[in-house]
């Protein structure tokens, strides 16, 4: 059944695509992990990108938006046709946006896994996510609000509503969070749970903010230091578990 499936599939694909990673590979050709609509996220191989005489090179630069011809090889899609969309210039003048952005796509790329599925409203979300990422002047804040967007496309969306020991309504005070069990804990089961950290109430209040609110809210928020550095603690605590 596999070999049939196998044999009807298209020689080549026309595709958008970002480019999540790329490495030198043979000679003078470079291998790209590609994050498409069309294939969910993919390996091709770029041949002779390397060269000087290259015309595919400035097409295939990580943090673009770009149009691809994927032929479908032994092993690996090659890339015969390359066309910058969107080469979302500001980030990549800016040496700040690039470590953010380059850190959202190592998120993506982790979550994510090569099973060759259309994976549209995912790839709609990181195109406006790299718009996002481009102009915004809080990039701590974005980056909490990408993080927090793509655990809810990937099923993994914290739990702040409810402690999830004991299931009851979490009330306006300082909490506990647990890594382990996906959310909020209450103060009265927080000191009793092995590896729940502390979250301020104000923490809080801006997790469920950036958790149902669309971007265009972020624009409403300042936040004290204490508050952005205690939320990219917890954050990267969470994703990276």
């Amino acid at each position: 059944m596999s070999r049939r499936t196998t044999q009807h599939r298209p020689r080549s694909i026309r595709t958008r695509a970002i480019v999540l990673h790329q490495h030198d590979f043979a000679e003078a050709d470079r291998l790209l992990v590609l994050f498409t609509p069309v294939l969910g996220k993919v390996r091709a191989v770029a041949k002779g990108v390397r060269r000087i005489t290259s015309r595919k090179a400035g097409h295939l630069e990580q943090y673009q938006l770009t149009d691809l011809l994927l032929a479908r090889g032994r092993d690996l899609y090659v890339v015969t046709q390359a066309e910058v969309i969107n080469p979302f210039r500001e980030i990549r003048e800016d040496l700040t946006r690039v470590s953010y952005v380059s850190y959202c796509l190592e998120l993506l790329d982790q979550f994510a896994i090569e099973d060759e599925e259309a994976q549209p409203v995912l790839f709609n979300f990181l195109v406006e996510a790299l718009t996002w990422l481009e102009t915004t002047p809080d990039l701590a804040l974005t980056t909490r609000y990408f993080e927090l967007s793509l655990l809810n496309h990937m099923g993994y969306r914290p739990e702040l509503e409810v402690c999830v020991q004991c299931g009851k309504t979490i009330a306006p005070e300082d909490q506990y969070f647990s890594v382990t069990d996906g959310g909020v804990v209450c103060p009265s089961d927080g000191p009793t749970l092995g590896g729940a950290v502390p979250l301020s109430l104000a923490a809080l209040k801006v997790l469920r903010f950036l958790q149902r609110s669309p971007y265009e809210s972020l624009k409403k928020l300042k936040l004290k230091d204490a508050v952005t550095h205690e939320l990219e603690t917890l954050m990267q605590r969470y994703v990276s578990a």
